[in-house]
């Protein structure tokens, strides 16, 4: 073993050195992982394809920059524990009478709860129907033909259409309408063109910031809280996604007051992917 180098020392006023005892091999295990790899569209309605670094701009959408969300903070060894064994309590329930079964777990680190919901239905209903979701805001659903498209908006938004684009693999920010603009401008700043994301404000929430995917949502009070960005990299297109790489756009790009015109006038398409 090489021991650090002393000046003063001078070896010729000691006698023969014995060689260090060999001390044993301590392996440390494999390399752990790294932070998770990006994520982009799945070209197609197939089955989704392995995640792929970075992502670019969706079919029909306006080109621009690679979006893409900073690392997360590297967490202590006493968070990991925490999260181990936050990570273990998972509460399943059944709805009765409704068929749907979800579960709550807790993060670990830096906070925020996800409930994850199974077996939701993708069937049509027609434009101007009013759906009762059994979560709000909705994670999934029966939904209108067409989607909402993609990006930032500033009015509150039909859930009928948002859900539709859940299904094509986006992730729907919401936020209580009265959030500081400071902290709206931290979401608003997570939307690069091209993302499969969709950001609006949404009265009645139950915590500040709910991020919804297909089949699962995440509930925090924070919006800089970097599990944002962990649930982003995790849920758009995420393999509970119903139908990954469809648009995000092309479709309705209205607020819901807005809608409910379009409606009435028979101009929103009754069909659609």
């Amino acid at each position: 073993m090489t021991q650090p180098h002393d000046p003063h020392h001078d070896p010729r006023q000691q006698g023969p050195q014995q060689p260090p005892p060999q001390q044993p091999h301590q392996g440390h295990g494999p390399p752990q992982a790294g932070p998770p790899p990006g994520y982009g569209p799945q070209p197609g309605y197939g089955p989704p394809q392995p995640p792929q670094p970075g992502y670019g701009p969706q079919p029909g959408h306006a080109g621009g920059p690679p979006g893409g969300y900073p690392p997360p903070p590297k967490k202590s060894s006493a968070g990991l524990v925490i999260g181990i064994v936050a990570g273990a309590l998972v509460l399943v329930l059944l709805v009765a009478g409704g068929g749907l079964w979800f579960y709550v777990s807790s993060r670990g680190g830096s906070g925020g709860e996800v409930t994850t919901f199974e077996n939701l239905s993708a069937d049509h209903v027609e434009p101007g129907e009013t759906v009762s979701y059994d979560m709000f805001p909705p994670a999934g659903g029966p939904h209108y033909p067409t989607w909402q498209n993609c990006g930032v908006y500033t009015e509150p938004l039909r859930a009928e259409l948002a859900v539709h684009s859940l299904e094509h693999g986006a992730v729907w920010i919401t936020y209580d309408p009265s959030m500081a603009p400071d902290d709206v401008a931290v979401l608003e700043s997570l939307y690069t063109s091209g993302d499969y994301l969709v950001i609006s404000p949404m009265e009645g929430l139950p915590a500040p910031v709910v991020a919804s995917a297909w089949g699962s949502q995440l509930t925090l009070d924070d919006p800089a809280d970097p599990a944002l960005t962990d649930y982003l990299r995790e849920y758009v297109q995420g393999p509970a996604t119903p139908e990954p790489g469809a648009p995000c756009s092309g479709g309705i790009s209205e607020s819901e007051a807005e809608v409910g015109l379009l409606i009435e006038d028979g101009t929103i398409a009754t069909t659609g992917a």
